[in-house]
């Protein structure tokens, strides 16, 4: 018998978790097909206050599900954002794809004078068309995306942008809500960020898309 009393059930422990967000959280103003994700955002990080600086736009919640369920692939910038994206919620067995490592990415990097991140958002090329894009890590990688739909008119259905760090973070999720050229999008304004809320918005929507 454990000396520690702590509660062990899966199902029951996140139920208690999202009732404990619901009870700091003000939801008010937030439509309430971005609640959901608010709440899994805020669960995935364990801090109630980002909820003010959380920002959506053009109906991202229902463009992002429609893509699932139609099977489009989720596109990630790195390992950490593919392996948190729980599979099983995936209403369309969808693809998740990482390019970081493919090969030729490295040299492509070097040619464009940027990093590995932003060279393989370039390398998924045509298979952003359409896709979820999930960004939890480099800055370059959004900003290469955002450059990519301006130049070449590349449109995903929905960009969950959420690149962490101290140099270009907040500044690329700013752009995102500047130039997402009528893209739904999802971001965290600031230098917070990370795999796991990137992950989270995936998940959550994924959730809701097979409700």
């Amino acid at each position: 018998m454990s000396e520690f009393d702590y509660l062990r059930d899966p199902e029951a422990i996140y139920r208690a978790s999202f009732a404990a967000i619901d009870q700091a959280a003000d939801w008010t103003g937030v439509a309430a097909a971005m609640v959901p994700v608010y709440r899994r955002l805020v669960h995935a990080c364990g801090m109630v206050d980002i909820l003010s600086d959380l920002r959506h736009g053009n109906d991202v919640a229902p463009a992002a599900r429609a893509a699932l369920v139609a099977g489009a692939p989720v596109i990630a910038d790195c390992e950490m954002v593919a392996h948190g994206i729980i599979r099983r919620f995936l209403p369309a067995g969808n693809p998740v794809l990482c390019f970081l490592n493919h090969e030729g990415v490295a040299a492509r990097a070097q040619q464009m004078g940027t990093t590995r991140s932003a060279a393989a958002i370039a390398q998924a090329g045509e298979k952003l068309e359409g896709a979820v894009v999930a960004i939890g890590n480099a800055p370059t990688a959004l900003f290469a995306l955002l450059e990519m739909m301006a130049a070449q008119g590349v449109r995903p259905a929905a960009i969950l942008g959420f690149p962490v760090g101290f140099i270009g973070a907040a500044e690329s999720k700013q752009a995102l809500t500047v130039h997402h050229q009528g893209v739904g999008y999802v971001t965290l304004l600031g230098q917070r960020g990370g795999s796991a809320l990137a992950a989270a918005a995936v998940n959550a929507l994924a959730v809701e898309s097979m409700r």
